[in-house]
């Protein structure tokens, strides 16, 4: 369940850790119009769609028939213990996103602030923390169904944060190993994070991933105009210091209960 969430995400990932890439090699030499080539992406997307949901309509229509118990699951947490466990992953949901819209919308400024690099310089080390964010994602699923979500999770947010620590303090070649640790480490959380609360609450899949990814996508853009308030305040490299603290509040994944029944 865990890879197959994360091969889904890595297409997003995928596709935004080119943005800097094409940006630096086809939008800043050939001018902005040239991004209206990358709406052709999208129509295929779109063709691609049309038959998957013919496909997927028939999938939900013999679920519907054939229902089977999962004999993997642990069916025997409580109510009060699904709902705390719930309030858990939206924390740290809050903090992965919070943090890594920090470094996809001001890590730029921040080399060129820093470290005088040129802007397209700057674009390739964004592209460096996107690419390792992907690769994180596909590790991040195969592990969780191989060691269990909940050790991966866990390991995932707090793992990241020595690294999101040390990055503000480095030089410019130890900034960017750190940027692609911390992107490789938190990456591999959301698919776990996803899956283990659809495990909670097996009969409510759509409710629960439409929550979880829209507080991705909320709490990333709300987390982007918090900096960009806050670094107008104070300093773009400030910024980056108060958003190292956020990948510890991964500790808090330790009281989250197991849902998978051991083998």
């Amino acid at each position: 369940k865990s890879l197959a969430q994360s091969i889904f995400q890595v297409g997003g990932n995928g596709g935004s850790a080119l943005g800097p890439l094409l940006a630096a090699i086809i939008v800043l030499p050939f001018g902005q119009h040239s991004i209206s080539w990358f709406a052709l992406a999208a129509l295929l997307a779109a063709l691609i769609m049309v038959r998957l949901g013919a496909w997927y309509k028939a999938r939900l229509a013999y679920i519907a028939v054939h229902k089977q118990r999962n004999p993997t699951l642990n069916n025997d947490i409580s109510k009060r213990a699904k709902y705390w466990a719930l309030f858990i992953l939206v924390m740290l949901v809050f903090s992965k996103y919070f943090y890594t819209s920090c470094i996809t919308s001001y890590f730029t400024f921040f080399l060129i602030d820093k470290f005088g690099v040129s802007v397209q310089t700057s674009q390739l080390c964004l592209f460096v923390f996107l690419a390792a964010f992907a690769i994180g994602t596909v590790a991040g699923g195969m592990l969780g169904d191989k060691f269990g979500r909940k050790y991966v999770i866990w390991f995932s947010i707090l793992g990241a944060a020595p690294f999101a620590l040390a990055m503000p303090f480095a030089n410019l070649a130890w900034t960017i190993i750190f940027t692609f640790l911390s992107g490789l480490i938190i990456a591999s959380a959301f698919s776990s994070i996803v899956v283990y609360a659809t495990d909670l609450m097996p009969d409510k899949v759509g409710l629960i991933a439409g929550i979880f990814f829209g507080l991705m996508f909320g709490l990333g853009g709300l987390g982007s105009a918090f900096f960009g308030w806050l670094a107008d305040k104070t300093s773009i490299e400030f910024i980056f210091r108060v958003s190292a603290l956020l990948p510890l509040l991964g500790i808090i994944a330790g009281f989250l209960p197991n849902t998978q029944k051991k083998k």
